[in-house]
């Protein structure tokens, strides 16, 4: 049997809009860190040359179970549901 890797600390899921407008939905330990990885073109394959990008959304998380749960819930979302929930 594989034993769990326990993960500590606070999660972060998060929206980012590219410059064209897409929106981009990731999670993350430390959010600072993979806002400016996104924009030095060094974070997701997806998000190479759509820069720079600006954070829209975030929330954070106790338990990393919950923000995959959480991303993965996003990821499913409609572009107007994203939208509606990243507001004006």
């Amino acid at each position: 049997m594989t034993k769990a890797i326990a993960r500590k600390g606070n999660f972060f899921v998060y929206i980012v809009r590219c410059t064209h407008g897409t929106l981009y939905t990731g999670y993350t330990n430390d959010l600072d860190k993979r806002f400016k990885m996104h924009n030095s073109g060094k974070g997701a394959k997806y998000l190479r040359g759509k820069g720079p990008v600006r954070l829209v959304w975030s929330k954070e998380y106790r338990y990393y179970k919950n923000a995959i749960k959480a991303e993965n819930r996003i990821k499913r979302m409609t572009k107007k549901q994203k939208e509606q929930l990243v507001g004006p």
